[in-house]
């Protein structure tokens, strides 16, 4: 053919840039990831100095680190139809896990929390339900007509409901109120009226003097500590006591990198856990604690950017609530420091050093990934 009737081809698009092909391939988000791995390098920094600069606990949350990074993204390779048909199976197995913390469970400071496969590893089945609950009931929901009817709601409290009180009698006041948020906030998000949820509110609040007696020596004394945290400065007070010093102390610039009085002297207690943004406040500051709340406020908006551009309900349910629980978590932790609320041993999202927790929270991203990842493009 002459070349003068050869029709011209247009010239082909312009290839993406490597970030974005490698991410969209992995079905990975790469500003969520971005994110994550700030979050997860300043909460090595400070774990290191609240451990006074040791080597092997910073080794050791680094490997916990890159393997939640690899359970993160194995996980976004997952579909949400495969994550939906796996939710029954999820929550059982949660469940069991729950009931045989009871039965073998090992015993931690009068805790029957963990669970222990001699010469592998130690976990606590109670940080699974924290995706196990959510979940089940973004699967539940998923072909329900919303909002909710009184028996599905009837069904969906008892899940909530199983769970809690297998945690709450570990016991883990902390982990069971994270769990019922995370199971509350799939109902408020399926259109649950809030005259239902305070009508489900109000006898918990009436049977309140009853509970009262229900509860443990120490978690009365905790909340009478929150209520008067100069009753006893020396015993129960002491934590929240050496936690405001060391926030006071930082003032807006802080003491600087390892130079934290309270946390080398060992006033503080937990350190490394509950307490460790006492740490990070002391040694850097206002200025290093408002760079902390600013990468998690940025997680927080992307993930609901994520969540709001699912196409389905399970997807949305799921992603949503997620995010949610995750803000409740970080808002526990600094409110229990800062003695705003009683201290129930949440620790610090990514920052806190904990290996079951920290494997949980990138799984609960991977999900957020997963769901946005395999939306269905519409052109």
């Amino acid at each position: 053919m002459s070349q003068e009737y050869m029709t011209p081809v247009p010239a082909a698009p312009a290839q993406p840039l490597l970030r974005h092909s490698i991410t969209q391939v992995l079905h990975l988000d790469f500003p969520m990831l971005m994110v994550l791995l700030c979050i997860s390098a300043y909460g090595l920094l400070v774990l290191y100095s609240a451990t006074q600069q040791d080597s092997d606990i910073l080794a050791a949350q680094a490997i916990k680190v890159l393997l939640g990074l690899v359970i993160m993204l194995v996980i976004a390779q997952m579909s949400p139809i495969f994550l939906r048909r796996v939710a029954p199976w999820a929550f059982a197995g949660g469940l069991l896990l729950l009931v045989l913390s009871h039965l073998i469970g090992v015993e931690v400071n009068g805790s029957r929390r963990w669970l222990r496969i001699p010469g592998l590893i130690s976990f606590q089945p109670s940080e699974f339900m924290k995706l196990c609950l959510p979940l089940i009931l973004a699967w539940y929901f998923h072909d329900r007509h919303l909002p909710p009817r009184l028996h599905h709601i009837f069904w969906s409290l008892l899940m909530i409901l199983s769970p809690l009180l297998l945690i709450a009698f570990q016991p883990d006041l902390g982990t069971s109120l994270i769990v019922a948020a995370s199971g509350i906030f799939v109902l408020l998000l399926a259109g649950t009226s809030w005259r239902l949820v305070i009508g489900a509110l109000t006898p918990l609040v009436l049977a309140a003097p009853a509970l009262w007696f229900a509860l443990r020596d120490y978690q009365r004394q905790r909340i009478l500590t929150l209520l008067d945290p100069d009753s006893d400065p020396l015993g129960a007070g002491w934590s929240i006591a050496q936690s405001k010093i060391a926030i006071g102390s930082g003032g807006i610039w802080g003491k600087g990198l390892f130079q934290g009085t309270q946390s080398n002297l060992e006033f503080l207690p937990e350190i490394q856990t509950d307490f460790i943004i006492s740490v990070m406040a002391e040694e850097f500051g206002l200025i290093g604690v408002l760079l902390l709340l600013g990468l998690y406020l940025l997680l927080i908006g992307r993930c609901l950017v994520l969540s709001v551009r699912s196409q389905d309900t399970f997807g949305l349910l799921l992603s949503t609530s997620l995010t949610f629980t995750f803000f409740v978590y970080v808002f526990v932790n600094i409110g229990m420091v800062s003695g705003i609320l009683p201290v129930v041993g949440v620790p610090l999202p990514l920052v806190s050093y904990g290996g079951t927790s920290m494997l949980t929270l990138f799984a609960g991203f991977g999900i957020l990934m997963s769901v946005y990842s395999h939306r269905r493009v519409l052109r």
